[in-house]
């Protein structure tokens, strides 16, 4: 009888090392919310394996993530292209006015760009200091 085929009865196949033993605790009030709130920073899914990374004292790795600051630096880079897509129109502008126009005509048109593209450079001088105070206020110092 050895040399029969042992038949699959379906399921899952089993462990190698299953898990057997099983302990139980019992918290307070304030524990159990200290335990939560650390659960809850690491993000992980799985209390089992957080209270076994906490007995064994694994290294717990968890990523934590500023939704505002993403949010901000995600528009901040779509800003950027814009305002180097205006710099690719500017160099336009300046090399069609030169040929398509009188030299009084332009430089009439080059004034008007002239005062525009001041603006330009005073906004982009309030997104730098809002970006450098935002990072001073938000993200972590190295």
């Amino acid at each position: 009888m050895a040399t029969e085929k042992q038949f699959n009865k379906g399921g899952r196949p089993p462990k190698t090392d299953p898990c057997r033993h099983r302990y139980s605790i019992k918290l307070n009030d304030t524990d159990n919310v200290r335990f939560l709130a650390m659960f809850d920073e690491t993000g992980w899914n799985d209390k089992a394996k957080f209270i076994k990374a906490c007995l064994f004292k694994k290294e717990i790795k968890y990523v934590k993530s500023d939704m505002a600051a993403m949010d901000y630096y995600m528009r901040l880079t779509t800003f950027h292209s814009q305002f180097r897509a205006i710099g690719v129109n500017y160099n336009q502008i300046v090399k069609h006015l030169k040929a398509t126009f009188t030299e009084k005509m332009a430089l009439a048109m080059l004034y008007k760009l002239e005062k525009a593209t001041i603006e330009l450079v005073s906004i982009n001088q309030q997104i730098v200091e809002l970006t450098r105070e935002f990072e001073g206020k938000y993200l972590l110092k190295q």
